[in-house]
C-alpha cells in the first residue's frame, strides 16, 4: 500500500480554519451535481472520504452552510470557503474538500458521481462513473480497488 506521509494539512483560504487529516483517504471523488456546483463555484466539487477518526479541526471554528440539513456542509466564518462535509448518518467518514488541502494534487478522484448533471465540458479522468451514487453494495468494492489504485 502507498506511503501517504502523514499527517496532512489544509485550510481555507483566508487560513482562519485548520484541520489535520491522519488517516489515509478511503476513496477520492469528484461530485458533478448541481449542488456540487453552485457551492464550489465550479463544474464539479472534488472531495476524500476521510476516516472521522483520522480528521480534526486544529485552529478556528467551521460554520454550518449550504442546505442546513442533516447533512453538514462546513465553511470557514470569515472567508467562506467550503471546507468538509458530514453526511447523514455516515459519521464514519468526512468528507473533506481535496483543494483544501495544503497539497492538493496528490488525490486525483477515483470516482465521479452525478454525472447525469454534468455540464457536458467537465473531465475528471476518474476510472468509475456514476449518473447518481454508485449503489450502497459497490462502495466496499470501490474502497478495496481504490486501495491498489493507489498503491
Amino acid at each position: 500500500m502507498r506511503d501517504w506521509k502523514l499527517p496532512w494539512e489544509g485550510g481555507c483560504r483566508c487560513g482562519q480554519v485548520r484541520f489535520r487529516v491522519n488517516a489515509a483517504p478511503l476513496v477520492t471523488m469528484a461530485c458533478h451535481c448541481t449542488g456540487c456546483q453552485k457551492m464550489s463555484s465550479s463544474a464539479f466539487s472534488l472531495s476524500a472520504a476521510i476516516p472521522a477518526e483520522g480528521f480534526e479541526v486544529i485552529q478556528g471554528e467551521p460554520v454550518i452552510g449550504g442546505l442546513h440539513g442533516a447533512t453538514r456542509h462546513y465553511f470557514c466564518p470569515h472567508c467562506m470557503s467550503w471546507m468538509f462535509t458530514r453526511p447523514e448518518g455516515m459519521d464514519w467518514f468526512v468528507n473533506l474538500r481535496t483543494t483544501m488541502l495544503d497539497e492538493p494534487s496528490r488525490l486525483a478522484p477515483f470516482v465521479e458521481t452525478w454525472t447525469a448533471e454534468k455540464l457536458a465540458f467537465a473531465q475528471t479522468g476518474a476510472p468509475h462513473s456514476y449518473d447518481k451514487l454508485p449503489p450502497l453494495e459497490a462502495w466496499e468494492g470501490l474502497i478495496r480497488e481504490y486501495e491498489g489504485w493507489v498503491g
